[in-house]
C-alpha cells in the first residue's frame, strides 16, 4: 500500500510497471554500475599490457637472434619492425575500447561522486544524460589517430629507437666490420635492393614515425591520463582546474532533438510532458492540409535519450497523435544549454 511505504514523502528516483527505485536504491545501483565499469576498464588495460609484452619478447628475441648467428640476415630485424607496427595498431584499438570504458568510471567519479562532497552538494546538470547516451549507444570518446599517438609516445617509441639501433649495430658489425658509414650502407643491401634503397626506406619509415608522435601531441580527448599538461580545455591559466564539466567532458555531447506532436488533446499531452518528463511544451495551432481539420501541435525540446519515454506518453495519452523528432544543432535553456555564457 502507498501509505504502508517506508518511502513515504520522497520522490522516486525511477518507476516502472508499479516499481519505485528510490535515492538509497539508486546509489546503490550507481555503485554496482561504478564497480562493473571499473572491471571492464581494468580488462582492456591488462589486454594493452599484454600487447606490450608481445612486443618487447618479440624485439628481444629478434635481436638475440640476429647477433647470435652469423649467417642470419638483418632481413629479421626489419621484419621486426613490421611486427611492431601491427602491435602498435592493435594496441591502439584496444586503448579506444578501454577509453571508452574509462571515460564513464571518470565521468561518475567526477560529475557524481565528487559533486558529493564540495558544494552544491549536487551532481552536473547533465551528468546522467551524458551517462545514458554513452550507455545506449557507445562510441570511441578519442580517435584511432590518438590512440596511436599516445601508445607510441608511451611505449612504442622507445622500442623502435632500440631496434633502430640494433639494426645499425648490426650492419656495422656483420658481415665484417664497418670503418665507415659507407660500409654501413653497404652491409644493408638485400639481394636486388640496394643498400641504399634499403636504408632510405628505412629512414623514411623512422621519419614518418616521429611525425606521427609530434603531431598527435595536441589530441586530448582521452580521459584516463594522469598530470596532463595544463592549458587546454577544463583548465584555468593559472592551473587550476575550471568550474564546471571534467576536462574530458565534450560539449554538446548528447544529441538534441525537437519533438514536433500532431494532436486532438494537447492538454492531456502536455499535462503528461510536464509531470513525467520534466520538459516544457509549446501549444501551436494547426491545420490539416488535406482534411482541414484543426489540430493543435506541440513543440517539445527533449535529448536522444528521451525519445522512448515520449512515445510512451503520446502513446498512453493521446495514440491517435502524430509525433516527428528532428536534430536540433544547440538548444539553449533551463535544462540545456545555458543563454548565458559563463
Amino acid at each position: 500500500m502507498a501509505e504502508e511505504n517506508t518511502f513515504s514523502g520522497e520522490e522516486p528516483v525511477w518507476t516502472y510497471r508499479g516499481y519505485e527505485l528510490h535515492a538509497g536504491e539508486f546509489n546503490t545501483a550507481m555503485v554496482h554500475l561504478f564497480r562493473a565499469e571499473v572491471s571492464r576498464a581494468n580488462v582492456w588495460r591488462q589486454r594493452l599490457d599484454t600487447t606490450t609484452n608481445w612486443a618487447v619478447v618479440t624485439t628481444g628475441a629478434v635481436i638475440s637472434l640476429a647477433f647470435t648467428q652469423n649467417i642470419t640476415s638483418h632481413l629479421v630485424i626489419l621484419l621486426n619492425l613490421l611486427l611492431l607496427s601491427i602491435f602498435l595498431v592493435t594496441e591502439a584499438r584496444r586503448y579506444r575500447y578501454y577509453e571508452l570504458w574509462s571515460s564513464r568510471v571518470r565521468m561518475m567519479e567526477t560529475d557524481f561522486f565528487a559533486a558529493m562532497l564540495v558544494p552544491p552538494f549536487k551532481p552536473s546538470a547533465d551528468w546522467a544524460e551524458s551517462l545514458a547516451e554513452s550507455l545506449l549507444h557507445p562510441q570511441f570518446p578519442i580517435s584511432e589517430l590518438e590512440a596511436l599517438g599516445r601508445r607510441l609516445r608511451r611505449n612504442y617509441l622507445w622500442i623502435y629507437m632500440v631496434v633502430g639501433i640494433a639494426w645499425l649495430g648490426r650492419l656495422a658489425l656483420y658481415p665484417t666490420l664497418a670503418h665507415s658509414f659507407k660500409d654501413i650502407i653497404e652491409h644493408a643491401a638485400l639481394d636486388t635492393l640496394s643498400g641504399e634503397l634499403v636504408v632510405t626506406i628505412v629512414a623514411v619509415f623512422y621519419i614518418l614515425l616521429f611525425l606521427l608522435t609530434f603531431i598527435t601531441i595536441g589530441l586530448r580527448s582521452a580521459s584516463g591520463e594522469v598530470l596532463t599538461q595544463y592549458g587546454f580545455a577544463g583548465f584555468d591559466s593559472d592551473k587550476t582546474f575550471a568550474k564546471g564539466k571534467a576536462w574530458f567532458r565534450h560539449e554538446g555531447r548528447r544529441q538534441q532533438l525537437v519533438a514536433i506532436i500532431v494532436t486532438d488533446e494537447p492538454a492531456a499531452l502536455s499535462d503528461r510532458i510536464i509531470a513525467e518528463m520534466r520538459r516544457g511544451a509549446t501549444i501551436l495551432s494547426g491545420e490539416g492540409a488535406y482534411t482541414h481539420e484543426k489540430h493543435a501541435v506541440l513543440i517539445v525540446a527533449i535529448t536522444v535519450t528521451e525519445i522512448a519515454h515520449l512515445k510512451a506518453i503520446v502513446q498512453d495519452a493521446s495514440p491517435a497523435s502524430f509525433v516527428m523528432t528532428m536534430p536540433a544543432n544547440n538548444i539553449f535553456g533551463k535544462g540545456f544549454m545555458p543563454l548565458k555564457e559563463k
